[in-house]
């Protein structure tokens, strides 16, 4: 052997660097403990979304038991529907000034007017299950506040003559939302408040 290449048994082992030998290894029960932890949260994931897919309820939590009601609503709403979209007024705002726009907040009211009967005829009968009859009352009590809400929006474009943006009242979410969150819960999406305010 070359003497300027010491063989492995001249080597001085004094001089290994401390944090690379010697160093304890992690125990193996502390190595089994986090391979279950890590098991155990996967297995929650997997038999949480197993339970959400396949075994949860589908059914919207605003649907009501009385089907017909739903059904004789969505009828109701859907003629004054037809009734309501000859007011439709296609100008555009910027074309006119302030004219226009009073004439639009004419149209918002007119509509309006129709919104309302649509609310009556539909609340004129109740439904008759125990769900319904909770939750159709508080349902008819935020259309009226909607209603209100268009109501004062037509009286600021009329005094302004400006086209101003509509705010309309919150409950956490727009009135709005919660409106049609509910038709659309009940199978009577033409209950739903109209997304063009002049229609």
């Amino acid at each position: 052997m070359s003497p300027l290449r010491p063989s492995v048994t001249d080597v001085d082992m004094t001089d290994a660097r401390p944090d690379t030998l010697g160093a304890p290894s992690p125990a193996p029960w502390r190595r089994t403990i986090g391979r279950v932890a890590v098991l155990g949260v996967i297995l929650v994931f997997a038999v949480f979304w197993t339970w959400a897919l396949f075994f949860a309820s589908k059914e919207a939590v605003n649907r009501i038991d009385d089907r017909d009601w739903a059904a004789r609503a969505e009828t109701v709403c859907r003629e004054w529907n037809e009734r309501r979209l000859a007011l439709a007024d296609y100008r555009q705002i910027r074309d006119g000034g302030p004219d226009l726009i009073r004439e639009r907040a004419d149209i918002i009211d007119r509509a309006t007017d129709m919104i309302e009967s649509m609310i009556d005829e539909v609340t004129a009968v109740s439904p008759n299950d125990d769900k319904g009859m909770g939750i159709v009352p508080l349902w008819t009590d935020e259309y009226r506040i909607y209603i209100e809400d268009r109501r004062r929006y037509a009286e600021e474009l009329r005094a302004t003559g400006e086209n101003l943006p509509f705010y309309e009242t919150m409950s956490e979410v727009p009135v709005s939302e919660r409106l049609e969150t509910f038709a659309g819960d009940n199978e009577m999406d033409a209950c739903a408040p109209p997304r063009d305010l002049s229609m």
